[in-house]
């Protein structure tokens, strides 16, 4: 509702300024809010935060109708994946199944830098700004961070996996680890050229026994290409600590580039270059309220899925966007967060389970993927992904 004031909000606090809370900015401004803040603890810009972000594209569309989506962002166009193994001859790998696949590939910093702009003049945006706590009564939300204490009449939760707005809406609610990790990784496409024959607008899941690779393109800012990669292997053994590689999961990625990838892929890993690797760890965790009093939720702070759902931001967005509905058609904070919740905390729920589901087929309980053909691969896909939600839930407004 651009423009309009719903008088369902006055005066509020988002904690976190990455994507979800610079979009929840946007819309708590459009909604006719007198106040907004934003408390984000980085001091530098995130822009340089992330790597490659997959949007489906019917998805795209909604999000680009609610606002939360700008045409102008760079992109790279997905049509159709290639499951790829290693065969022993060609360097790409013998490919056993391809679907069609319709996403558009984004650079994360690309898609921060285009909310943040969005975000007006009106909303103050404070970096450094670190919230310790918050005591919600009935009348209001004291916050208490850098720059003291404040009140506001209600608090937006964007602030991630670790969420501090969480902890106080669901007291012992933790993010139970997924046993395995992600490698994560850019390499510049002219580092490839000559090994091998790529088209483009195909996204390659390459797989192994025990993970998988997940591979396309992505736009550098400047006029060329990144060949994003994500590779999730189990690490007997072994936790992820930090972003940073261990002696362990350094040795993995060896073995797993040296003795389970095709030629092409394997050294698509080597030419990203060690320095330019990280390590995500990788949770499940979903409220069972993403509202309650004057508190919200939205983004990881109300649900954190694996990636393999390939819907982390398109669900943090359609949050914004189902709140954004939901202060239109309400004449109080307590009518709109309730109306928010009821919509999104099932999908929250849902996208979780899907995210569990597609960790045990692609990476714990991996089939025979060199005896897979086309019709086997689209059987166990359909049995894997077929209740819905790859890519994002449609988004019911």
């Amino acid at each position: 509702m651009a423009g309009g004031t719903s008088g369902a909000v006055d005066s509020v606090a988002v904690i976190g300024g990455s994507i979800a809370g610079c979009a929840a900015a946007v819309v708590l401004h459009r909604a006719g809010a007198r106040r907004v803040v934003v408390h984000e603890r980085a001091t530098a810009e995130l822009a340089d935060r992330g790597v490659g972000v997959a949007v489906h594209t019917e998805r795209c569309a909604e999000l680009l109708a609610a606002g939360l989506l700008d045409e102008a962002v760079p992109w790279e166009p997905m049509r159709v994946r290639h499951w790829y193994v290693r065969d022993g001859s060609s360097a790409l790998g013998r490919v056993v199944g391809s679907q069609p696949l319709p996403f558009r590939a984004y650079g994360w910093g690309h898609l921060w830098q285009a909310l943040r702009a969005r975000v007006p003049r009106e909303v103050e945006f404070r970096t450094g700004s670190v919230v310790r706590a918050i005591a919600a009564g009935p009348d209001g939300v004291a916050v208490r961070g850098t720059g003291g204490e404040e009140r506001y009449a209600a608090v937006v939760g964007a602030d991630g996996h670790a969420s501090l707005v969480r902890d106080h809406l669901h007291p012992g609610l933790t993010p139970s680890p997924a046993g395995y990790p992600a490698w994560r990784g850019a390499c510049p496409e002219e580092r490839l050229r000559g090994l091998g024959d790529r088209a483009d607008g195909v996204c390659a899941y390459v797989v192994f026994d025990g993970g998988h690779m997940v591979v396309y393109r992505i736009p550098d800012g400047r006029g060329g290409r990144l060949v994003n990669w994500v590779l999730y292997a189990t690490v007997p053994g072994a936790m992820a600590a930090s972003r940073t590689l261990d002696a362990a999961h350094r040795e993995r990625l060896d073995e797993i580039t040296d003795e389970l990838l095709p030629p092409f892929w394997g050294e698509l890993i080597r030419r990203t270059g060690p320095d330019s690797v990280f390590l995500q760890r990788l949770y499940d965790v979903t409220a069972p309220r993403y509202s309650s009093g004057r508190l919200l939720l939205l983004g990881d702070a109300a649900t954190v899925a694996r990636p393999h759902t390939g819907a982390g931001a398109v669900k943090a967005l359609q949050d914004v966007a189902v709140l954004e509905s939901s202060l239109a058609g309400a004449g109080s904070w307590a009518s709109a967060a309730g109306a928010y919740d009821a919509a999104r905390a099932p999908v929250g729920r849902a996208m979780t389970a899907l995210g569990r589901r597609l960790g045990r087929g692609l990476v714990e309980a991996t089939p025979a993927w060199r005896a897979q053909d086309g019709a086997a691969l689209d059987s166990w896909w359909e049995e894997l992904a077929g209740q819905g939600g790859f890519g994002g839930r449609e988004l019911a407004r």
